[in-house]
């Protein structure tokens, strides 16, 4: 359950982790590969208040919903920003096909409403697309960092998540392990023995 001061993730185990969820107004950027359930939790963070905000999908299958924002401009996809909570899937699509000067721009200026409105958003970036200099300067800009990886152990996939960055607040000091789920990502309670 969040505070007030937090909105729910949409997963109960990374709202405990993360002090009751986000904090209101803050960007979020999560990283990770399309194996790695990123999917998965933009939707759980939309959807788990029955979608009070814009899940806008550049770059990806347009679920019910969900609004096609595939070849808009950053101008027009400000606009559609509305709501509590807002899914940008992904910001690696306009970097790739606008630029990174043009990225940060859209970046600061939906920051900005959403900061201003205390409504969260979520972006989306794969990695291994751009090069660091333009990683490091989303992750600058953004409130709440987060990587989703998979590590395979023998015969075992072992996901986890990190929670890197959390502007004026304190970052969970470990890896959290999670399982992808038909009902989505489920924090693990327990750890691999080695």
């Amino acid at each position: 359950m969040a505070k007030d001061n937090r909105r729910s993730t949409g997963i109960s185990g990374l709202d405990l982790a993360m002090e009751g969820g986000f904090p209101l107004g803050a960007s979020i950027v999560v990283q990770g590969s399309p194996l790695t359930g990123i999917d998965h939790m933009a939707r759980q963070f939309w959807s788990v208040d029955g979608n009070t905000g814009s899940y806008l999908m550049i770059d990806g299958e347009v679920e019910q919903g969900m609004l096609n924002a595939s070849g808009l401009t950053p101008d027009q996809l400000v606009e559609l920003c509305k709501g509590d909570r807002v899914v940008i899937d992904s910001l690696s699509s306009i970097i790739l096909s606008r630029g990174i000067d043009t990225a940060i721009a859209f970046l600061e200026r939906v920051k900005k409403e959403i900061s201003a409105r205390e409504a969260n958003i979520m972006l989306i970036l794969y990695p291994d697309l751009h090069p660091s200099h333009e990683e490091i300067r989303i992750m600058r800009m953004a409130d709440v960092v987060i990587e989703l990886k998979e590590v395979i152990f023998m015969n075992e996939i072992e996901r986890q998540l990190a929670v890197h960055k959390i502007r004026r607040g304190q970052v969970p000091k470990r890896l959290i392990p999670f399982n992808i789920t038909e009902k989505g990502i489920e924090l693990s309670t327990t750890s691999r023995v080695v």
